[in-house]
């Protein structure tokens, strides 16, 4: 029973906003929860997501080197045209072998290479040694103009006084190729092997290895 003269107030502007107010927060968390987690599809579309998504894929392998052996014959050869025939080694180590051709044509980490030479019979070369990581082996470009084919025996020295050689095919043509030995690794300091690669025509007789003289020699350490 209320008392006489004691009269309710309405509700103020102020209240009913607030009201408002709470209503509405309350309310939020169910939408929310009714819509669902959002999801971004990164492997499709152009949107930035998905472009980062595409260059991470893309991006190359880290510690990709692009350096590559100085010189006209080395930065022009496609390492082709080369035929290896067989290598051996005066070390303790009897299971190198050639090096594939995605070795031979891949990035070198430091190479070291004589001038370009070349013979009056033709043949043009440049001999160089190269390391990777852990690892040196020697390989001489050519291009053959002489018209017939003819054989190289390529020499790595190692300071400790092994070798390590091997013999290729050169055939005939004026594009450039290589002829290189098996990848060793490497003993004392890379700088002090050195390599040569002479190359000779084939004997008279078919398949002979019998070389006849010596058409040119080039080395990693000759002068320019």
């Amino acid at each position: 029973m209320r008392s006489p003269g004691h009269r309710r107030r309405p509700p103020t502007p102020r209240l009913i906003v607030l009201s408002v107010l709470v209503a509405l927060t309350a309310l939020l968390p169910l939408t929310g929860a009714s819509a669902g987690p959002a999801h971004e599809d990164v492997t499709g579309g152009s949107g930035p997501a998905a472009r980062t998504a595409e260059a991470a894929r893309t991006a190359p392998e880290p510690g990709a080197d692009s350096a590559a052996p100085a010189g006209d014959l080395a930065s022009g050869s496609d390492s082709t045209g080369s035929d290896s025939t067989g290598g051996e080694s005066t070390g303790d180590d009897s299971t190198s072998s050639p090096s594939s051709s995605s070795e031979a044509s891949g990035p070198v980490a430091a190479a070291r290479c004589g001038p370009d030479l070349s013979s009056t019979d033709g043949i043009e070369a440049q001999t160089c040694v190269l390391t990777q990581g852990d690892q040196t082996w020697a390989r001489t470009y050519y291009r053959n103009e002489t018209g017939r084919e003819l054989i190289s025996v390529l020499t790595l020295m190692v300071p400790d006084g092994q070798t390590v050689q091997m013999h290729c095919a050169v055939t005939a043509g004026d594009t450039s190729g290589a002829c290189e030995t098996p990848r060793e690794r490497t003993t004392g300091d890379a700088a002090a092997y050195a390599a040569v690669a002479e190359f000779a025509a084939t004997g008279a007789a078919p398949g002979s290895q019998e070389a006849e003289p010596l058409l040119l020699r080039s080395g990693s350490d000759e002068p320019a």
